[in-house]
């Protein structure tokens, strides 16, 4: 997640998905960890931050650890996933749009999380406050929230 701060006003970047999987919905930069050539989740986040918005970030924090799992009708596909949300306050570059992702400021207060996905709304407020997390969200077939277990941790 990208914040800028201007003394109490914070905002956070999100980006438009265009293609695949979440097409429609605004996110966060990078998702689950597509490991390559033996990359750790720290490169993940940092390549496909550069893939879908063309910057580099210079300081990841990481803050959560999140576990998805959607119906059984979908497993085929793969929709499973663990995703990493590291906090980035600096980065090199201008974050643009690509065929993946348009990017877009949003004040904190402004979070448009009705085109997000569900589980959103319940997490992201705990790390906007500097929270970290681990947490666990079970989907029915609608993209809705069947099951939710967040847990507030010290270190991760």
């Amino acid at each position: 997640m990208f914040i800028k701060e201007n003394g109490d006003d914070k905002e956070i970047l999100l980006a438009m998905k265009k293609r695949g999987f979440g097409k429609g919905r605004w996110n966060g930069v990078g998702g689950k960890p597509n490991l390559e050539n033996g990359e750790n989740v720290f490169d993940s986040a940092i390549r496909e931050s550069f893939e879908e918005i063309g910057v580099n970030p210079e300081s990841l924090e990481k803050f959560a650890v999140i576990d998805f799992y959607f119906p059984e009708e979908f497993k085929e596909k793969d929709f499973d996933q663990q995703v990493h949300v590291f906090l980035v306050k600096e980065w090199k570059g201008e974050p643009g749009e690509t065929e993946e992702m348009m990017p877009k400021w949003f004040k904190i207060k402004e979070i448009p999380y009705n085109r997000m996905w569900d589980d959103d709304k319940y997490w992201l407020p705990y790390i906007l406050k500097g929270k970290k997390l681990k947490a666990k969200f079970v989907f029915n077939k609608k993209d809705k929230i069947i099951e939710k277990n967040i847990e507030i941790i010290e270190e991760i």
